[in-house]
């Protein structure tokens, strides 16, 4: 998990809230370990004061290291735990990314529903020459627009006329 939790390429917002929950979930286990251990440590314990109060030094020793054991596993369980908060958190700070190039416009899907909308098929031969020409087109008659506004010209007059 720890190898991917860095990046969330490839993936959209959904999958990305339900690929976080799933280290949330793992979270949420460790810390139940954890919680689990600190019953067992505080059994070695009293155990520990129970041989020494009782005179069995070899009994205590063993429920002392039993209980280092458990304290060792605490110990992992919590660096664990703040490795699993510190991924969660990154992964976070990913998705709103992730959003936002979900709602982001594709020029080619947007140049298709276009055409679709004008009663054209996508991929027509003539679509496309149609459209980039009516564009050509377009951007001919707006810098016409703009010279003849800057000559004094009046926008209905023809293109060989003398500026007024």
């Amino acid at each position: 998990m720890e190898a991917q939790a860095a990046n969330l390429l490839g993936m959209n917002a959904q999958e990305a809230k339900e690929y976080i929950f799933h280290y949330i979930t793992t979270l949420k286990l460790t810390e139940k370990q954890h919680q689990a251990l600190e019953g067992k440590l505080a059994q070695w314990e009293k155990r520990v004061d129970l041989a020494r109060s009782r005179g069995f030094e070899d009994l205590a020793r063993g429920a002392e290291e039993e209980a280092e054991r458990v304290k060792e596993r605490q110990r992992v369980l919590s660096l664990e735990m703040a490795a699993l908060e510190s991924q969660i958190e990154q992964l976070r700070r990913q998705i709103p990314a992730l959003a936002a190039r979900e709602r982001s416009v594709d020029p080619d899907i947007l140049e298709q529903e276009l055409l679709m909308a004008l009663g054209r098929l996508p991929g027509d031969a003539e679509s496309g020459n149609s459209t980039e020409a009516a564009l050509n087109r377009a951007a001919a008659d707006a810098a016409l627009e703009a010279l003849k506004a800057k000559m004094g010209v009046a926008a209905g007059s023809s293109a060989g006329g003398a500026p007024a």
